[in-house]
Parts: structure tokens; C-alpha cells; sequence
């Protein structure tokens, strides 16, 4: 088999098409395109076929990943949680097709046993890089909690575990957090709305100590 043709992608200008003995047979991206010397008149057997088609999935998985952690910051799990949930939805590549905005359109992809092996490379890919770090996404995430509304320790503790967070980069980044500051800002939302004993019901639902709720409600009233 012979490389026949290379044309730039339409869609995706940082793809390319790969065509062998006159058609259509995978679509790479340049630096894939560079890594493998691709190029015009390459002779090619069928295992070097399958290894470039092997790659283009990779690289159209990739990008998915790429657009996936970019619009904010993303833990480990939920990034492959996310890939798993497209590899096992799309098999006809329709939800790889439609853009994470669902602005144009990106090229096709349709799942395989071992498209699913490429999860560990595409995620060690992105923490490799940097744009995946769950110390990160763990700060980010504190950070933009009901930021306003008021939010307890152990509802972001509960939070992060379900991220998929260690223990030790929770009880880092919540270390400073400070659960009077958070109730405060609950009871000047709340107060209108109800009496003593129902708001520390409610601020205790949220996560907060008993003691530390009645103490500062009873306050807050004083005040």
C-alpha cells in the first residue's frame, strides 16, 4: 500500500487526511503527522496501517480531552470519567462529532476495545502537560463554592472525595477554611426566612456543627 494524498482538515486545520491507494484512510495531527514521517509515495504494510489508525484515534480523543479540561479546571476522575461516558455513548461517533460548545464540527469517532486502553495514555498525557492537576482543580474548586452563599467544610470535603481528591490535598486546601466566616454569610441570607431552631436545622443539614450553628445564630440576633 502506498500514502496517495495528504489534504488539511476543513473542520479541524490542525488535522490532516490521510489517503492510501486513492482514498479516504485515517486523519492524524501534524505533529502525529511529523512523529511518523508521513508523507506522499510512503510505502506502508497493513501493521503500519493499523498503528496509524490506532494513532488517530488517539489524537481525535485527545482533542476531545483537550477542549473537556480547557473550559475550566478538571479533576483526574471526572476527566476520565467524562471520556469513559462519550467512548460508551457514541458508537456511531456522534457525540465526538458535535463540539463542546456545539459550534462546527470535529472529526468523527467510533469506539473500539481498545480505544478504552487509550484513557491511561490521554489522561497521563494531560497531567504530563499540566492541564490536569487535582491540586489544582481541588483550589479552584474551594475557591468557587458558593462563594457568596456560604458553603461548610464537610459538604466540600464530601464534594472533593466524590472528585476523586486525596485525603491529604483536601485537608491541605481546606485547611484554612473557616466554617464561622461561611455560617455568617448563610444567616444573613436566611434570617428573614427563619426562626432560631429551623435555621440551625438547616445550617446543621449544610454541614456545620450543632454548637457552632446555635452559637452564632443566637449571636447574630443579638447584633
Amino acid at each position: 500500500m502506498k500514502i496517495t494524498n495528504i489534504k488539511q482538515g476543513v473542520k479541524n486545520p490542525n488535522r490532516v487526511n490521510v489517503f492510501v491507494d486513492g482514498r479516504y484512510s485515517f486523519s492524524l495531527d501534524i505533529s502525529q503527522v511529523v512523529d511518523f514521517k508521513i508523507k506522499v509515495g510512503l510505502e506502508i504494510s497493513e501493521e503500519d496501517l493499523e498503528k496509524y489508525k490506532k494513532a488517530s484515534d488517539f489524537g481525535k480523543l485527545y482533542q476531545r480531552a483537550l477542549e473537556w479540561v480547557l473550559v475550566r479546571p478538571r479533576s483526574v476522575r471526572e476527566t476520565r470519567d467524562y471520556l469513559n461516558r462519550k467512548l460508551k455513548s457514541s458508537s456511531s461517533g456522534a457525540q465526538l462529532r458535535a463540539p463542546l460548545a456545539n459550534r462546527g464540527a470535529s472529526q468523527s469517532f467510533t469506539p473500539s476495545e481498545e480505544s478504552f486502553e487509550l484513557l491511561d495514555d490521554i489522561v497521563s498525557r494531560l497531567v504530563s502537560k499540566g492541564y490536569l492537576n487535582d491540586r489544582k482543580f481541588a483550589e479552584y474548586y474551594v475557591e468557587n463554592r458558593f462563594v457568596k452563599k456560604g458553603v461548610s467544610r464537610k459538604r466540600l470535603n464530601m464534594e472533593l472525595i466524590k472528585k476523586g481528591i486525596s485525603k491529604d490535598v483536601i485537608d491541605e486546601v481546606l485547611d484554612a477554611r473557616n466554617d464561622e466566616e461561611e455560617i455568617v454569610k448563610i444567616i444573613a441570607r436566611k434570617r428573614a426566612k427563619y426562626d432560631d431552631d429551623k435555621l440551625i436545622q438547616y445550617l446543621c443539614r449544610q454541614g456545620f456543627s450543632y454548637e457552632l450553628a446555635q452559637n452564632l445564630v443566637r449571636s447574630y440576633e443579638k447584633d
